[in-house]
């Protein structure tokens, strides 16, 4: 928004923050070539631009420049060094991207990437290439890019609509407004369409589809528009910044641009429409102004409605609704926000008050037209208002009226005569030509706290006294000097100056008070928020702040399927009637206000009011109170409007958690889901193929094999059914772990003893590894369950036969530390990658070793862990640090006391 708190000749602060920004970075320099459409020559256009640096000394590099095949393209690559791009294997196919490791560690100059808004494959750092150039911009690097129209985000709606084809890939606009440099890259839809039939666009099957779809002169020509306005509307901004920067009046004659003045009469919404078909016939931009001045805050609601309903309407219509606080003349705040905006045309409304109140008010009309210099002003009458329903006319009739009061009259009388009383007390000490000062402040006070009316008093009652009690011939209204009379003028002229400004101040004051105060409300209200963490909690929130910072009862709707329903009140209330549900599925799948005080189904019992975000309407909240005439001032509108937005941020937010924990556990169950899969394909397979195969063999040559062979095969079923089982085990006691179905049933247990029980039942597992036991006598019995105990540390026996060459030591070893029992138990394979120390714990994961590593389903460690925590301890893995291979630790608390009965059970 323009700045209108300060000086014209003064630069814009912002601006010069923005400019000192830009002097002191360190990022790199984006240039885009933009064009309307494929062909007209933005790759060509970039190499050349590239070339020229080169030539200039620049380390340019190409990271990658797609030629599609186009001959005078591919010979400006010459004399580049070229970046080889790397190799990302997808679905049977190899795709060939930019390889951005590379580039970051060549560190050019200069970079030239080609299509911004293309996808990288699968596997990539960044899905998508403009995400690479941020990082080459980070690093320094400056980038030369290319970049078709369609692809910007904003504008993705509006090409399809004009090529019936949607573009899947974008650029978020930000991109290209953080760019340093744009460059249209122009050409005429007949030279492009000429040069798509001559081949130089597409190869020739491709090019007669295109010539028939997309390629139309009509579509090529909107096209063309689009990318000129897009980079018309950016050269815009820096005009606009220039000027703040280096403090330079405006308007400058590079654009139009058109501002139309509201207030409380009738005829403002006459007033925006006009500027719209002004601004439509200029192609410009257009803002409806309002001015919060000191006769704001003595508007009817009737008034401060009309003014709210302009600036609404200037929203629908396509405009921009500002509202400013007034701390000087209107004419000069209008001025000086036309300026700051580079506005070069004002529409104002033709002035209906008569001469007497422009003698004494003045003109703003009249002022703007004389002050404006060369921004244009259009005085227009406006259109006349409709002629208000019986109904308007009956609720304005049955609307209170407004009474004004007389206490500060009152007051501004009996303070005048506190300032005489006290200015004739202190005469004798002061003197008669101080009696004014007391006179003054008691203007000055009256003004202040009541305003510009009770002050006028004030300064007719104390000019009046001034003369009956001080100026001679005292207590008589005769001036006798004639040097009185300039006397007495000089002070009724000075305590009029000095009441009109301190009213103003005052009003100022009030106004800044109040959105300071609405500032406050909705800074709490968004750490309110901020804290909330589920969709229950922010609807809740926000139907209770909007109650209570409007005096209204209200609902919120949220859809579900394609029928929205009440999912919060306050105060709480479920059910709505026919005509509320149907004013509130109106509002939401139209986008616009529905039911009470609306256009469209006034019928209904409360006004309801879409609430959107940037991905659209996401829900309507509705708004009820009692008695008639509208629900909202324009105030409590501009303050619902932004309670609304805050609130739909905030539920956009819990919605965004949710999606991304429910994508989350989507993947993570179709990892799950595939590992267990991999898993039964070969873990349940191999020992059952095996099985089969002995047994088979027993069968077909029984009486050809002899005892040695047979014996062999049946220890094979054996070897091979246990192996089995154990798989099948592992996956129930998963299964039991991930229900809480495992509750152990704790005594008290010698861990030497399990110890013993685990080797044995690991005997064949650890066939061919030495194994060395060192556990320290007298350990204490622990509370544990003996069946889940053993299942640990036969867990960890397998692991370690798994993962440790055959010939080396396996050893366990159990000892007692402080206040727990810790039991290691260790082996000399290759030990764990760092990145896997904690992830070897995860269900179904197995860390790469080669071909030595058996067959496994990545269960056993989460198995083991799961049960050491349900009986109260912790495992945990690390590397050996006297020699190589992996340590797993249990740790298990000592318990205080072990009764008799614990151990006879």
């Amino acid at each position: 928004m323009p700045e209108t708190g300060r000086a014209p000749n003064r630069p814009s602060p912002d601006a010069l923050l923005d400019a000192a920004r830009r002097e002191a970075r360190t990022r790199g320099r984006l240039k885009v070539f933009l064009g309307a459409a494929p062909g007209v020559g933005k790759t060509y256009e970039m190499l050349t631009i590239g070339r020229a640096r080169l030539k200039a000394g620049a380390d340019v590099v190409v990271g990658v420049v797609e030629t599609h095949g186009r001959a005078e393209t591919e010979a400006l690559l010459d004399g580049f060094a070229v970046i080889p791009r790397r190799s990302v294997p997808y679905h049977g196919t190899v795709l060939e991207e930019m390889d951005l490791d590379a580039l970051l560690a060549r560190r050019p100059e200069i970079a030239l990437v080609d299509e911004l808004a293309h996808t990288n494959a699968p596997g990539s750092r960044h899905p998508k290439r403009y995400q690479d150039v941020e990082e080459l911009l980070d690093a320094g690097i400056d980038v030369l890019t290319t970049l078709n129209i369609q692809h910007v985000e904003s504008l993705n709606d509006v090409v399809a609509a004009i090529t019936r084809i949607r573009v899947r890939e974008t650029v978020p606009d930000g991109v290209l407004d953080r760019a340093d440099d744009i460059e249209v890259i122009d050409l005429n839809p007949d030279d492009l369409i000429q040069r798509l039939k001559d081949g130089k666009v597409y190869v020739p099957d491709n090019a007669e589809r295109a010539l028939k779809h997309y390629f139309s002169r009509g579509n090529l020509t909107a096209l063309r528009e689009l990318a000129l306005r897009r980079t018309a509307d950016r050269v815009d901004d820096e005009l606009l910044s220039h000027m703040r920067a280096n403090a330079i009046a405006g308007p400058w004659a590079a654009g139009e641009r058109v501002l139309v003045c509201v207030n409380e009469d009738p005829r403002s919404a006459g007033l925006v429409r006009y500027a719209k078909r002004l601004a439509d016939r200029l192609h410009a931009p257009w803002t409806a102004l309002s001015i919060e001045g000191a006769r704001s805050a003595a508007f009817s609601e009737a008034q401060r409605d009309r003014i709210a309903e302009a600036l609404r309407l200037a929203d629908r219509l396509g405009g921009d609704a500002v509202t400013l606080p007034g701390g000087r003349r209107i004419a000069d705040d209008i001025l000086a926000y036309a300026r700051s905006a580079n506005v070069n045309h004002i529409v104002v409304g033709k002035a209906a008050r008569s001469w007497a109140f422009e003698l004494v008010n003045g003109s703003v009309v009249h002022d703007l037209v004389r002050r404006s210099g060369t921004i244009g002003v259009h005085v227009v009458p406006g259109e006349a208002p409709p002629a208000e329903s019986p109904a308007r006319r009956a609720v304005a009739t049955a609307a209170p009226r407004r009474t004004r009061d007389g206490r500060p009259y009152l007051v501004a009388l009996l303070a005048t005569a506190t300032g005489l009383g006290a200015a004739l007390l202190l005469q004798p000490y002061a003197g008669v030509e101080n009696a004014d000062l007391f006179l003054l402040t008691a203007v000055v006070g009256v003004a202040v706290r009541w305003g510009l009316g009770p002050s006028l008093v004030a300064v007719v009652a104390a000019s009046l006294a001034y003369n009956f009690f001080f100026l001679p011939p005292v207590y008589t209204f005769t001036i006798a000097d004639p040097t009185n009379v300039a006397a007495f003028l000089l002070f009724t002229l000075v305590a009029v100056l000095v009441s009109n400004l301190a009213a103003r101040a005052r009003s100022v004051a009030v106004i800044a008070q109040g959105r300071a105060k609405a500032t406050e409300r909705l800074f709490g209200f968004s750490r309110k928020l901020a804290g909330c963490g589920t969709l229950d909690d922010v609807l809740w929130a926000t139907s209770a702040q909007v109650a209570a910072m409007l005096g209204v009862r209200v609902v919120l709707l949220l859809p579900e399927g394609k029928a929205v329903t009440v999912r919060a009140g306050y105060p709480p209330e479920d059910m709505l009637d026919e005509a509320d549900l149907a004013a509130a599925q109106w509002a939401f799948d139209n986008d616009r206000p529905a039911g009470r005080g609306a256009d469209t189904l006034p019928g209904a019992r409360r006004l309801f009011l879409p609430m959107r975000t940037g991905r659209g309407t996401i829900g309507v909240i509705g708004l009820d109170r009692d008695g008639t005439g509208p629900i909202l001032t324009p105030e409590g509108r501009r303050l619902l409007d932004a309670l609304a937005d805050m609130g739909a941020l905030a539920i956009e937010r819990v919605r965004l958690v949710e999606d991304l924990d429910r994508a989350e556990r989507e993947a993570e169950t179709d990892r799950l889901a595939r590992a267990l899969l991999t898993s039964i394909s070969h873990d349940l397979r191999t020992p059952l193929a095996s099985v089969l195969g002995a047994a088979s063999t027993l069968r077909d040559l029984d009486a050809d094999l002899p005892k040695e062979a047979k014996a062999e095969l049946v220890a094979t079923i054996i070897a091979e059914s246990e192996r089995l089982n154990r798989f099948i085990a592992n996956l129930l006691d998963m299964t039991r772990l991930e229900a809480g179905a495992v509750a152990p049933n704790l005594l008290a247990q010698d861990v030497a003893e399990t110890v013993d029980t685990a080797l044995r039942r690991t005997e064949a597992v650890l066939a061919g590894h030495r194994v060395r036991v060192a556990v320290e006598p007298d350990l204490p019995t622990l509370r544990l369950d003996p069946v889940l105990f053993e299942q640990v540390l036969v867990n960890l026996l397998d692991n370690a036969a798994k993962y440790a060459p055959e010939g080396t030591t396996v050893t366990v070893r159990a000892r007692r530390e402080g206040a727990s029992v810790r039991i290691a138990v260790l082996d000399e394979g290759d030990g764990l990658p760092e990145a896997d120390v904690e992830r070897v714990f995860d269900k179904f994961y197995r860390a790469r070793k080669g071909d030595r590593v058996r067959a496994g389903t990545g269960l056993g460690l989460a198995i083991a862990r799961g049960f050491v925590e349900a009986m109260g301890g912790t495992v945990t893995a690390a590397n050996r640090r006297d020699r190589g291979g992996a340590c797993f630790l249990v740790t298990l608390p000592v318990p205080a006391r072990t009764t008799p009965k614990d151990i006879a059970a």
